[in-house]
């Protein structure tokens, strides 16, 4: 996928860059000329095959690990990622999960911060610890991973996840509104039924994902090279008068 465009040169910092989604991501900024920064919490090896792959290339990488929902963690990620690419022009918040199932009546405090912590909280550590950075460029951007369940509230056991991601919608729109002027885009995408990643792999049963399919109107459902296209397509400066939306992918599902 080697490609000569405006993304080439750019510094690109991806938060659980080194699985499922996230890998598929880094993949395509490096095969687009793009610097990459990759953030792993538990995938080192990955991490490592990625930052290899990209300096084969001619490019610079860097592989930082980290527990996100620790504000020094989040901090310390952005500075070497400065340090080792020498700025950052992208920041693609990536990392989240849904930990686990729990309806309301299973709901433990506890579990309900958890989540909340992945997935919005450590968002916004990284990216306020970003801006700054971003700040520096004529034109920067900001890719959020959101989901379809932020939408239309997940299957059973996703109160906590949806919710979560319902929030990120809305950080979404609210950072474009305060970021705009220092020219900073923000953008997010909802992936709905992504299959071949680790999250459906844990969180989604066979007959579960058949019954979904079955409802997508092109009949398939995504992999992660489907959402990795729509996040370059937002990040890239070929785009830049979108800002504040959320770009659905999903087959056709949810199409408010």
């Amino acid at each position: 996928m080697e490609t000569s465009n405006k993304l080439s040169g750019k510094n690109i910092l991806i938060t659980a860059g080194a699985q499922g989604i996230g890998e598929s991501i880094t993949k395509h900024f490096i095969d687009s000329g793009a610097n990459v920064s990759i953030h792993y919490f538990s995938s080192a090896a990955t991490a490592n095959e990625l930052t290899a792959y990209a300096i084969g290339k001619g490019r610079k990488a860097v592989a930082i690990s980290g527990d996100l929902t620790k504000e020094a963690d989040a901090t310390n990620l952005v500075e070497k990622t400065v340090e080792a690419l020498g700025g950052l022009d992208v920041l693609i918040n990536n990392a989240g999960s849904l930990v686990a199932r729990k309806l309301l009546s299973e709901m433990e405090t506890a579990f309900w911060h958890k989540v909340m912590d992945i997935n919005m909280t450590s968002m916004m550590f990284v990216t306020r610890a970003a801006a700054p950075h971003l700040a520096k460029h004529e034109s920067s951007s900001i890719v959020n991973l959101a989901s379809l369940a932020g939408r239309k509230g997940g299957h059973p056991g996703s109160l906590a996840y949806s919710t979560s991601k319902g929030a990120i919608l809305t950080f979404t729109r609210a950072l474009a509104s305060e970021l705009g002027p220092q020219g900073t885009r923000v953008n997010a995408v909802a992936p709905g039924l992504i299959l071949g990643t680790s999250f459906h792999n844990t969180h989604t049963t066979k007959e579960s994902a058949a019954a979904t399919t079955a409802g997508i109107p092109i009949q398939r459902a995504g992999n992660a090279a489907d959402v990795a296209r729509a996040v370059l397509y937002l990040a890239s400066e070929y785009d830049g008068f979108i800002t504040g939306a959320t770009l659905d992918i999903n087959g056709g599902v949810y199409n408010m």
